[in-house]
């Protein structure tokens, strides 16, 4: 997520956001504390950016590295920083390669 992103995120926008459906992100935020988005008195859930970023972290845990829910509970609450710094790695990695993609796409339509 860029700097100029909003303070906070509907579900809905989250669930768009990383792919997932608003019943994982509900069920998560029962297995993850670090997962606490804000609501207000009718119930609407918000997210932080922090909050956004964490939800994408566990994605990236449970989705791409195969962990189940306990093992992923267990890396986030060991070693936070460490999954931060690797999961920022690749979704780095992941930019300049669809970027690079780009590239090469718009130089075979110049073709």
């Amino acid at each position: 997520m860029d700097q100029t992103s909003k303070k906070y995120y509907k579900i809905s926008e989250v669930a768009e956001i990383t792919g997932l459906p608003m019943s994982t992100l509900r069920f998560w935020e029962t297995q993850f504390p670090a997962i606490n988005p804000r609501r207000n008195d009718r119930g609407t859930r918000f997210y932080t950016p922090r909050d956004v970023e964490t939800v994408r972290m566990v994605a990236y845990l449970v989705k791409e590295r195969g962990m189940k829910l306990e093992a992923a509970q267990e890396e986030m609450k060991r070693n936070r920083d460490g999954v931060t710094k690797r999961f920022e790695a690749i979704d780095g990695l992941r930019k300049v390669r669809d970027r690079l993609q780009e590239i090469l796409d718009s130089l075979h339509h110049l073709r």
